[in-house]
């Protein structure tokens, strides 16, 4: 057997930073898989997948955000009520024009797994529509990868 030492990450070890993504101009879903990336904690080298050991992430500027192909015509946000005749939907052209910060936690929120742990990384993620944001007292790093 070898002497090899493995680190696992428990829920108290955990040690967790916060990033800065700029979205401007830049593709939408290349910023989410960022985002989803270092809410998973996947980019860190003790990485363990059942302990949410992921970091706090901050994405500015998400109304400038870039969609490409024709996916601003074509791409729809669909809600449904539950309800007869409940289906609503709003094209992607309104939806960044009116809620930008929904269309970008709706891309981050896609690329995560689908479980609880999902549920705990988003409460992580902050989106702001322009450049400002209120976390300058938890001194964020700008991510620049």
């Amino acid at each position: 057997m070898s002497n090899q030492n493995t680190t696992m990450l428990t829920k108290e070890t955990v040690e967790r930073k916060w990033y800065i993504l700029d979205a401007a101009g830049k593709p939408m879903g290349d910023t989410a898989v960022i985002a989803a990336d270092l809410l998973r904690g996947k980019l860190k080298t003790d990485y363990t997948p059942h302990v949410d050991c992921g970091d706090y992430v901050i994405i500015i500027n998400a109304k400038d955000a870039v969609l490409t192909g024709k996916k601003l015509e074509q791409k729809y946000y669909r809600t449904h009520s539950g309800y007869p005749g409940g289906l609503k939907e709003t094209q992607y052209k309104t939806l960044m024009q009116k809620k930008p910060e929904l269309a970008m936690r709706l891309a981050v929120r896609g690329m995560l797994q689908k479980n609880t742990i999902a549920q705990w990384q988003l409460k992580r993620l902050r989106i702001f529509a322009g450049p400002e944001h209120t976390h300058a007292a938890q001194k964020p790093e700008v991510w620049d990868r």
